[in-house]
């Protein structure tokens, strides 16, 4: 097979990042937009020994899992890789991505997996779910303003303000703020040359408050005529908190390290179940607020609390999964490497009456070895929600130590989550249940719960 070969393919597969995979003569090939059962023309662009990738060109036969896309961009924008799949199918193809991570790289045998692993839990409407949407701002060829979403790998902004999976009432957020920026001059931030004011319009809504907070990130240190805009957003049903967020570095990070208000409060209001958190712009809180609840209340189920427990929450964030926990158990200590997070923890924590939960800024793989080994504070059950690249070992092992009943995993990365499953079983615990959460519909991205046990010794 050679670059710029034009072939045709029967999709048998789906790769871990949503493409197609079939093969010619053997040969595998990855082919981005295709689905599982379909029949394809694509173009080879990266040719190597024993597989490739390829583009799609032309559909000659339709999959029975093939369904029109709500978004006319999406097979541009790097957001909804599967958006092309059924829901039903897509689902199927995220609890097959878990159990086979498990079988392969955690070595959990098929065996075992039959009887633990739950039905994956899955939306009824798996649309306009996310509560949090960052938009860059730029302009195209033509020099006219756009904002929309970055096409895969790539930082080229697809114009696009009406996104399928998004909040609707963030469409006239932008085109306010868009009509604004044209009508007073204000220019969009350029990568290259690194001017421009408005690098992104950052929106977050409350699922259960309807409360609505914008914040600018701009590369200097004021929005000029805010006064104008802030009256004009002010309008929106719900705008709570106007922001902005300094960024002056040349840097793919979005938000900078200073906040400021233009309007309102620097935090706006939402629930998670019956507790109730304050959210600012840089504060980590999950964005499908329906699936968090079915999440954490997974979370909270596998753990299986009587009131007497001591609970370690490890990569705690602004303390959602602690505050959870904290309604059912003895004492929850949380862990978060962001000390602003931490701050918000605490915040949240009185913002509801919790009185026994205490959190500490630092590194997991730091504060709980001290903690443990120099302050003699044990854990009942520990629960850890990583981020993607899962536990430094030192946590893992000073978790063995540790031995407490029960390890409840939560996992963003089911890859990284069947390493560290490998690691414990290995020291002494079994896995006791599995549920995958479809956090991210119509993404190739997925949520797993995994209940750990300690065996009898």
């Amino acid at each position: 097979m050679r670059k710029n070969d034009v072939v045709t393919v029967a999709i048998e597969d789906i790769g871990i990042n949503g493409e197609g995979i079939g093969k010619v003569d053997g040969y595998a090939l990855f082919i981005k937009d295709a689905v599982i059962g379909d029949v394809v023309e694509a173009k080879v662009t990266k040719a190597k020994k024993n597989y490739g990738y390829a583009r799609l060109v032309n559909i000659h036969t339709k999959s029975k899992f093939r369904t029109d896309p709500r978004c006319d961009v999406a097979r541009q924008c790097g957001g909804c890789q599967i958006q092309a799949m059924s829901y039903e199918r897509q689902l199927e193809y995220k609890k097959e991505k878990v159990r086979n991570n498990l079988i392969r790289i955690g070595d959990v045998p098929e065996d075992l997996l039959r009887k633990v692993m739950e039905p994956i839990c899955g939306m009824e409407d798996p649309y306009h779910y996310r509560n949090k949407a960052q938009f860059p701002v730029g302009t195209d060829r033509e020099g006219n303003l756009i904002t929309g979403f970055y096409a895969g790998r790539t930082h080229q902004i697809i114009p696009h303000m009406d996104c399928a999976i998004g909040r609707e009432e963030n469409k006239d957020i932008l085109d306010i703020i868009l009509t604004f920026m044209k009508e007073y001059k204000i220019l969009p931030y350029d990568e290259t040359s690194h001017r421009g004011l408005v690098r992104h319009i950052l929106i977050r809504s409350g699922h259960r408050t309807n409360e609505i907070m914008v914040c600018l990130v701009i590369n200097g240190n004021e929005v000029p005529y805010s006064q104008i805009l802030t009256e004009r957003l002010a309008k929106i049903p719900g705008m709570k908190s106007i922001t902005y967020s300094i960024n002056r570095e040349k840097t793919n990070v979005i938000m900078g390290r200073e906040t400021g208000i233009l309007r309102g409060q620097e935090y706006i209001t939402d629930y998670i179940g019956d507790i109730r958190y304050h959210i600012s712009p840089l504060s980590f809180y999950q964005v499908n607020p329906v699936q968090t609840e079915q999440l954490y209340g997974t979370a909270l189920e596998y753990a299986g609390l009587s009131g007497n427990e001591t609970v370690w929450d490890l990569y705690c964030g602004i303390g959602t999964i602690s505050l959870f926990l904290a309604r059912k158990a003895k004492q929850v200590y949380g862990v978060e490497i962001v000390p602003q997070a931490v701050e918000d923890a605490k915040q949240n924590a009185q913002l509801n009456g919790i009185k026994n939960a205490e959190f500490y800024a630092g590194k997991a793989e730091e504060i709980l070895p001290e903690k443990y080994e120099k302050d003699g504070i044990q854990g009942d059950i520990i629960v850890v929600d990583p981020p993607r690249k899962g536990c430094e070992e030192s946590v893992l092992e000073t978790m063995v130590k540790m031995k407490p009943e029960k390890i409840v995993y939560v996992s963003c990365d089911s890859a990284t989550l069947a390493r560290d499953v490998k690691y414990l079983r290995e020291r002494g615990y079994e896995v006791g249940k599995v549920k995958a959460v479809d956090m991210f519909p119509h993404s190739v991205h997925v949520e797993t719960v995994v209940l750990l046990e300690r065996k009898a010794q």
